[in-house]
């Protein structure tokens, strides 16, 4: 059986602090995912272009930061969820196997959220995986409509009997999509609790990864003072068995 590393990180934008204070990470960020060393990256908070920053950072990238934080030899999808004054912002895939297909579907809630699935089909070992990044709202209310969403949209997107993947930051503050992820016949690692934020003290347990046609095998999260520094949110990894 083939094992598959997954890794899910909120980036954050690729900028921390506030002010003049505000740092670019975007290069320490592009280290890190390298060393996840994962068969698959689930990004959320991805900038595609910010005109305002790209002038106030000298070092910032000539590269949108998806195809920045893209370590040799990988793949890279992006899809916008929500455009800015200044730019766009959306979820990323990376991916070590060949990308063989991608959408993307808009999930927002109200008009102060802009939320979209991003869908990517992997032929890993011959088999064709499907992997759903996702970055779901701040209220509890838009958050369970939008897992009925994806729901419907697994129903009509990926065949019953191919393996599949959700991972993201789920906003899930108090754990209460956990049943109605299990009734969409989608697993995470029961009984562990990973908190990925807010990465200097870890508390909540956000990010998350679910799977359908896959086992579990183990989980971490780094931590570090490295860690903390690059994004609010911490990474989390997984290993799965295809």
């Amino acid at each position: 059986m083939s094992i598959l590393r997954v890794a899910t990180y909120n980036i954050h934008k690729g900028v921390q602090g506030l002010g003049p204070g505000r740092r670019l990470e975007i290069h320490n960020l592009a280290h890190a995912v390298e060393q996840f060393d994962a068969d698959i990256v689930c990004l959320q908070e991805v900038r595609q272009h910010n005109r305002q920053l790209e002038k106030h950072f000298t070092r910032w990238p000539d590269l949108d930061q998806a195809s920045y934080l893209t370590p040799d030899g990988y793949e890279a999808v992006y899809r916008t969820n929500a455009t800015t004054r200044h730019g766009e912002h959306g979820n990323a895939l990376l991916s070590r196997w060949p990308v063989i297909g991608s959408q993307h579907s808009d999930v927002s809630d109200h008009r102060f959220e802009q939320r979209g699935l991003l869908h990517v089909q992997v032929l890993i070992d011959g088999i064709e995986v499907h992997v759903v990044v996702v970055h779901l709202g701040l209220i509890h209310a838009s958050r369970t409509r939008q897992v009925q969403r994806l729901g419907e949209y697994i129903a009509t997107g990926v065949p019953e009997t191919a393996p599949l993947i959700v991972a993201g930051d789920f906003n899930d503050w108090g754990a209460q999509l956990l049943r109605p992820m299990a009734a969409l016949d989608l697993c995470t690692f029961e009984g562990i609790r990973l908190p990925t934020y807010p990465s200097r003290l870890p508390l909540l347990h956000l990010d998350r990864i679910f799977v359908r046609g896959l086992r579990p095998v183990s989980a971490q999260v780094p931590h570090g003072r490295a860690w903390s520094r690059m994004s609010d949110h911490l990474p989390l990894i997984a290993e799965l068995e295809l």
